[in-house]
């Protein structure tokens, strides 16, 4: 069976984010074909031009060699204001200006959590409509949106609703499929 590897990044660097606990959840439950790497983007500096005058910071530099070498990108976003994270905006502004083009034809998955009742529909919306301005080829279903995550994750931070983990499976096998689909 072929192998994936997937890189994943969380857009909130809160100690004990939902979206964080959702990225481990996926690495607890891949199937053993596939590995899920979680990138940070907690060094990535603010964007402005002037950092590209040389070479990229150092810490874009490794996101973007990593998204390069990987099968696909997840990202797992919380909802700030109807939209993604000043943070997760800020790396994709960095990386998008990186002159190997790092989500140029990129199998994309995303995912989010959040305790609100539309869990990140509308922050994953927004990232979809960005991801078309790189060029990233997003995968439209299955989709997770995690909501009322305070009920759905225990003291530790385990997954313990088990339909959330079915549907975290199922994006997973979903996203590899997709991966074929794309490179074919």
């Amino acid at each position: 069976m072929k192998k994936y590897h997937f890189v994943a990044i969380s857009g909130s660097l809160r100690k004990d984010s939902f979206n964080t606990m959702t990225l481990q959840a996926a690495q607890q439950l891949v199937p053993a074909h596939v590995t899920i790497e979680h990138l940070s983007i907690e060094d990535v500096p603010m964007y402005h031009a002037d950092l590209y005058d040389k070479r990229p910071p150092e810490s874009v530099e490794k996101l973007n060699k990593a998204i390069k070498a990987a099968d696909a990108l997840i990202f797992v976003t919380p909802e700030y204001n109807y939209s993604i994270p000043g943070v997760l905006k800020n790396a994709i502004d960095f990386l998008s200006k990186h002159p190997d083009k790092p989500f140029d034809f990129k199998p994309v998955g995303i995912m989010g959590a959040s305790p609100s009742l539309l869990g990140t529909a509308r922050a994953q919306y927004h990232l979809r409509q960005m991801l078309v301005a790189v060029n990233a080829l997003t995968m439209n279903q299955p989709e997770v949106m995690i909501a009322q995550a305070s009920k759905k994750f225990d003291t530790t931070g385990q997954l313990i609703d088990e339909p959330t983990k079915e549907i975290i499976s199922k994006f997973i096998v979903s996203l590899s499929e997709f991966c074929d689909r794309v490179r074919a």
